[in-house]
């Protein structure tokens, strides 16, 4: 099987995978426990804290707190941050901010959604000219999650800033964390990022926090993760992510690269078809490509490939359940396009000689659903 649907979920590192094992076998002490065991695993878990932080963050300004996904981490931001007035942000974010933002409207404060450009990329002024003084959170995903395009969150959050310095700024890196080069600026309060996006397992995230911002928790009960998120730490999972990201950091670059080759070797393929549309931008993130095969079922090309051992996605798998994906939508294209949209996402692992046999596959699919359907 050549799996190329990694925005997804990634396979797991088999490094981490193992470390995870160890872990379960022989530490599996709560950390919370006030013996030698519990003491041992939480030096090891602030051990993983102090790593993955130190990647993209300034220590001495921010803080990292454990969760069980990027969902998680992504509506404790919004719950504990829009608690007045408006929210602001795009028609491309993931479900678990898009949906956050729906429910806000339920508990007294105004969700405000900018639209979006053709390629994904939220539209800045337009954003901007919804932000006001009585702005509570301003959240923008930094790369999107079905077309790849890459917002440029540290102009963004200093520009929301320069309008309402109490706006509070989040940003949904689970495509960007271990993928893209970047640190981060003091002026974005809040950042999610996922284990099983880069080689970790299901089941572990972590909201990144500007230390000196006030946030509530969001779950209650223990205490656990400085009170701001109760319940027992997932250990194994917790150590397998900061293993995973120990391999992905080093060659951030590198990896960049590959996948920039991947990128331009399959819609080279594609485009010389002439029955693929390209939807990602040429400048976006070069670990997910998406197409469309106009006139076609993205579902049914899907499935077909699956059969012939290739698997690639028809965008966010958290939003399989729709007809359309309502990011693409939001780009501004019609039905037509629309139904005949697949996403194909890379890791490091995905070769050349892949990326061109996936590449016939799609090609010769789209033929067949031509002369088929």
């Amino acid at each position: 099987m050549i799996y190329l649907d990694n925005a997804a979920t990634t396979a797991p590192s088999p490094q981490a995978f193992a470390c995870a094992a160890q872990e379960y076998r022989e530490w599996y002490f709560n950390p919370s426990a006030r013996y030698g065991g519990g003491f041992a695993v939480q030096k090891k878990l602030d051990g993983a804290r102090k790593n993955l932080l130190a990647y993209i963050a300034d220590p001495a300004a921010f803080e990292l707190i454990f969760t069980s996904c990027g969902t998680e981490a992504d509506n404790q931001a919004v719950f504990s941050s829009a608690r007045r007035g408006n929210a602001v942000t795009t028609a491309g974010e993931h479900a678990a901010v898009e949906r956050s933002f729906t429910e806000l409207k339920n508990r007294g404060v105004e969700p405000r959604f900018a639209p979006l450009l053709s390629d994904g990329r939220a539209d800045i002024e337009a954003l901007l000219s919804l932000v006001d003084d009585k702005t509570s959170l301003v959240s923008v995903v930094h790369v999107n999650n079905e077309t790849g395009a890459i917002n440029d969150i540290a102009d963004i959050a200093r520009r929301v800033k320069k309008k309402n310095p109490r706006t509070v700024v989040h940003s949904d890196g689970v495509q960007a964390f271990g993928k893209l080069a970047f640190r981060l600026p003091k002026e974005v309060d809040l950042y999610s990022v996922s284990a099983h996006k880069i080689g970790g397992l299901k089941g572990t995230g972590a909201l990144l926090k500007r230390k000196s911002l006030a946030l509530a928790p969001f779950l209650h009960g223990g205490g656990q993760e400085g009170g701001l998120r109760s319940g027992t730490e997932n250990v194994p999972g917790i150590l397998a992510f900061a293993y995973a990201a120990a391999e992905k950091f080093p060659h951030i670059a590198e990896n960049y690269e590959h996948a920039a080759r991947l990128n331009a070797r399959m819609w080279d393929m594609l485009s010389k078809s002439g029955r693929f549309m390209r939807i990602s931008p040429a400048d976006g993130s070069p670990y997910i490509l998406s197409v469309s095969v106009a006139g076609a079922r993205g579902e049914v090309l899907q499935r077909m490939l699956f059969d012939r051992g290739v698997c690639v996605g028809t965008g966010s798998a958290c939003s399989s359940k729709n007809r359309f994906s309502r990011v693409i939508a939001a780009c501004g294209y019609g039905e037509d396009v629309l139904d005949g949209v697949l996403r194909v996402s890379f890791s490091p692992e995905n070769t050349v000689e892949e990326a061109e046999h996936a590449a016939a596959e799609m090609i010769s699919v789209a033929e067949e659903f031509k002369g088929k359907f």
